[in-house]
């Protein structure tokens, strides 16, 4: 069951984002760093790059919306909802709020005064009352919050397919799909890439039948509780011109924090033992999982014809494939160093295997 808190206190709130914007910037390098080793191609590091953007972009307004909370602002207007439970991030329904506020957000900026006009009635506030002009301060934080809306650019609930063409012209041509969701039942960014063989008449892209249909497809499937194996074979079935030979999913999350959420097992233990100052209380799960196939066989379809399917390859190593419905799947964390030190001193089981990524006070960030 999932646990939500509010976060009502203006300090919490600020360090919680702060937190995150710290924490962003951070994925970016880690991703070049998997890429520099090897783990991730370039193609899948650029995907990915262009998503972390827009989750950075996301909390950067979720900051403006919240930024006076806690604060007397005249009006009710609710705080952060994060889940505090196998997630740290923000619960699905705070996404949903956002996108709906981002398609009134011209509305809502022409009847607001402009941010000079607001900046200069503070101070006017200031010079003449001698008050705090919590208001004003919160009609401008507003502001921000939909002109970030307006840009866009945002990781938003569900971010649906979008296609590149890899190489190929008539008869076969390879693509590679990417999209990504909001995870509503595990409150998580999710980022799947799909790389595809395509031996239909009409290029994907520009058939107005099967692309349509391919995107609801993709979208109905991605759910954290489908195995890789289970949304690849719906697909290969579904589509008998289009060979799906890669699927990957990147699942970035958990977040986990001594103040913030009420994690279980070694990661309580790791940081509540040490003890990190501001900023750097806290330790970030990545999960990839990457499915491949492996062979091909031909199956009839009707009289005189016949499709190709695809054989997927599985975990080879003491039969979890089959549990795991992927290929390959690799466990990562990012954390700081201090709490790094306290969990490489405890080595408590099941971390053995878990790539950790270290973060330095200067921001660097190194693989062991």
């Amino acid at each position: 069951m999932t646990d939500t808190a509010a976060l009502t206190d203006t300090f919490a709130s600020r360090r919680y984002f702060r937190k995150f914007e710290a924490i962003t910037t951070h994925l970016g390098r880690v991703a070049a760093v998997m890429e520099t080793e090897g783990s991730l191609g370039r193609e899948d590091v650029k995907i990915l790059a262009r998503y972390i953007r827009g989750l950075a972009y996301t909390f950067k307004a979720l900051s403006m919306k919240y930024l006076l909370v806690g604060r007397d602002t005249g009006q009710f207007f609710g705080s952060l909802a994060i889940d505090t439970t196998e997630s740290g991030f923000p619960v699905f329904q705070e996404l949903l709020v956002m996108a709906n506020d981002a398609q009134q957000a011209g509305a809502h900026l022409e009847n607001m005064p402009g941010a000079a006009a607001l900046k200069d009635q503070m101070v006017g506030q200031i010079i003449s009352d001698r008050a705090i002009p919590t208001r004003l301060q919160f009609a401008l934080s507003q502001r921000l919050y939909y002109e970030e809306l307006q840009r866009g650019h945002l990781f938003w609930a569900r971010m649906d397919p979008r296609i590149d063409w890899v190489e190929g012209f008539e008869g076969r041509r390879k693509y590679r799909i990417h999209w990504a969701v909001y995870d509503s039942q595990i409150n998580l960014p999710t980022v799947y890439v799909l790389e595809l063989d395509d031996s239909g008449r009409v290029a994907l892209p520009r058939d107005e039948r099967r692309w349509p249909e391919v995107q609801r497809h993709l979208m109905a499937q991605s759910l954290g509780a489908l195995k890789l194996l289970t949304i690849a074979r719906g697909f290969d079935e579904s589509f008998d011109h289009l060979h799906p030979k890669r699927l990957r999913r990147f699942h970035i999350g958990p977040m986990y924090s001594h103040s913030f959420t009420r994690q279980t097992g070694p990661i309580r233990e790791v940081l509540a033992e040490a003890k990190s100052p501001p900023g750097e209380d806290w330790a970030l799960a990545w999960t990839s999982e990457r499915l491949e196939s492996e062979q091909v066989r031909e199956e009839r379809a009707g009289w005189f014809s016949s499709v190709e399917r695809e054989v997927f390859a599985l975990d080879p190593f003491s039969g979890r494939g089959v549990d795991t419905g992927a290929t390959e799947t690799q466990r990562a964390i990012i954390l700081p160093q201090r709490p790094f030190q306290v969990l490489s001193d405890r080595n408590p089981p099941g971390f053995a295997s878990v790539r950790k990524f270290v973060v330095s006070p200067g921001g660097r960030v190194l693989s062991y």
